[in-house]
């Protein structure tokens, strides 16, 4: 089971910090925060882990290597010189040939507890090009941007006038051809990806009970240090 990694965000809310330590290498309940994140992937089945990488990618690449401590096999894929957003860098790993014909995609500072081999196999039984994992959250702990009939995803990224109650859980199940209608090169975000899915009406979901913890915030790290000090 292969999960990509998308890490090469420049992380705006959370500089100065950023500015010379990447998100996933801010440290949280006295590690990097891509050991808690590797953690959790292996535990859930994860074998090989993708990392897409941009802003001071060297420095995660120097602390993962191989991912051997974590019982994984890590590669890399830079989007060099000029960063080409979240779609653009898949659309760059799928040129290189490092996809794996369905796979799983979360964020560079997502710590999440779903289910990663329900995941999957919630995408072979329906079919979908992608099923996004989703949480009610009704808009209590961040803007919700979705909501979900218990088979498909209406997804909007942006303001809206759509009165939503769920949110992006931030995992992907993909299946590798969604990713050819990427143009080569181009600088995309995944999101509005998803959101023309959506619009097609073939953008699966799954829901899962509890909430997302991510790092991108100060608020969030807050919230995640608090998470990790409780037992599993």
């Amino acid at each position: 089971m292969q999960c990509v990694v998308l890490a090469g965000g420049l992380g705006t809310r959370m500089r100065p910090t950023t500015e010379s330590v990447p998100k996933a290498m801010l440290e949280v309940a006295g590690k990097p925060f891509v050991a808690w994140q590797l953690e959790q992937l292996a535990r859930g089945g994860v074998d090989e882990v993708l990392f897409c990488i941009g802003h001071l990618g060297d420095t995660i690449r120097g602390f993962v290597g191989d991912g051997t401590r974590w019982g994984l096999s890590v590669q890399y894929s830079a989007d060099g010189e000029h960063l080409l957003g979240t779609g653009g860098a898949l659309r760059l790993a799928f040129d290189r040939e490092m996809l794996a014909e369905q796979f799983l995609v979360t964020y560079g500072d997502a710590y999440l507890t779903v289910d990663l081999a329900g995941l999957i196999a919630e995408l072979d039984k329906v079919g979908a090009p992608v099923v996004m994992t989703v949480w009610h959250n009704q808009g209590h702990v961040v803007p919700s941007n979705a909501d979900f009939d218990g088979a498909s995803v209406l997804y909007r990224k942006g303001p809206t006038d759509l009165a939503l109650e769920f949110v992006d859980y931030g995992m992907l199940a993909v299946r590798r051809l969604i990713i050819e209608s990427i143009e080569p090169g181009a600088v995309v975000d995944l999101a509005r990806v998803l959101e023309d899915l959506s619009v097609r009406g073939v953008l699966a979901g799954l829901e899962v009970a509890e909430r997302c913890y991510e790092i991108g915030s100060p608020e969030g790290m807050a919230a995640l240090s608090e998470r990790l000090a409780r037992p599993a």
